[in-house]
């Protein structure tokens, strides 16, 4: 559904008062919208890495960029810094975020690449910023802090670190906002490769997007066990979200960062963002 390509498209999320995908282009330091009423995307450059950006009641956004969070005026496309976080990490960022149960918005943190699949290790975190602008640490020692999503029933909070190749399950408390005693979930199989973003569906039934294995997969949280797959054209698919009029249909996004050229040429559609009906 949007041809404009993203070196790396992440955190997809459904705004129903724009009618809009809202997205970002990590790498290209983008904040993104496309209209599904006119098909054409608008974006705002911001001065760092992207990572995660979530909707405000008021209008305009939430993001998570470098390693700070801030809020994005859209119309002006005024950046205003809430908090700067791990000044003594020069070489982390933040990655996947996404707005709990009750208007909480948690992002979490991970160390960059200093040379093809070279990283520091548990050098990443998770953190919360509350609507009064409090923030707190829920986790420590994160490679990758990547997807996350609540239960239907607000009780489970899950998370992705991609390099664990796992989902984990933490209580919740909805009052509080705390997570609390983590078990494992699912542990990706190897053609699956690595877990990257992730959702909810209404059956309270997770998908989550499988970087560098092209697909999305649904897994049970009850059983722990895979019960769908949906391939998509490309391999480095990043994340997906629903949307659209009455939330039936599922945005995946995509990544061409990453690709050789041979591969690039194999798959004209990498970095592009899709449907699934």
């Amino acid at each position: 559904v949007v041809k404009e390509k993203n070196r790396m498209g992440e955190c997809p999320v459904w705004e129903e008062r724009e009618n809009a995908l809202v997205y970002v282009d990590i790498n290209s330091q983008k904040v993104c919208r496309w209209s599904a009423l006119t098909n054409e995307v608008q974006t705002v450059s911001v001065d760092a890495r992207v990572g995660s950006v979530a909707l405000r009641q008021c209008g305009g956004y939430v993001i998570a960029l470098g390693t700070r969070f801030a809020f994005l005026d859209w119309d002006t496309q005024v950046v205003t810094t809430i908090l700067e976080l791990e000044q003594d990490k020069p070489n982390n960022r933040f990655n996947d975020g996404k707005v709990d149960p009750k208007g909480r918005f948690f992002a979490g943190t991970m160390a960059e690449e200093t040379a093809p699949g070279v990283r520091a290790r548990r050098q990443g975190a998770l953190y919360t910023l509350f609507p009064d602008h409090l923030v707190i640490k829920q986790l420590d020692q994160v490679d990758i802090s990547n997807g996350l999503d609540w239960s239907l029933d607000h009780r489970t909070f899950f998370h992705i670190d991609s390099l664990a190749y796992a989902v984990h399950a933490f209580s919740y408390d909805v009052h509080t906002g705390k997570i609390a005693c983590p078990k494992p979930l699912y542990h990706l199989e190897k053609e699956e490769q690595m877990p990257d973003g992730m959702c909810i569906d209404a059956e309270g039934k997770l998908w989550v997007a499988c970087i560098d294995g092209g697909r999305v997969i649904r897994i049970d949280p009850e059983t722990g066990k895979r019960i769908q797959t949906v391939r998509l054209p490309t391999v480095r698919i990043t994340s997906c979200c629903f949307g659209g009029k009455d939330y039936s249909e599922m945005y995946v996004t995509s990544a061409y960062d990453g690709l050789d050229e041979t591969t690039l040429a194999k798959e004209p559609h990498a970095g592009e963002i899709f449907k699934v009906s």
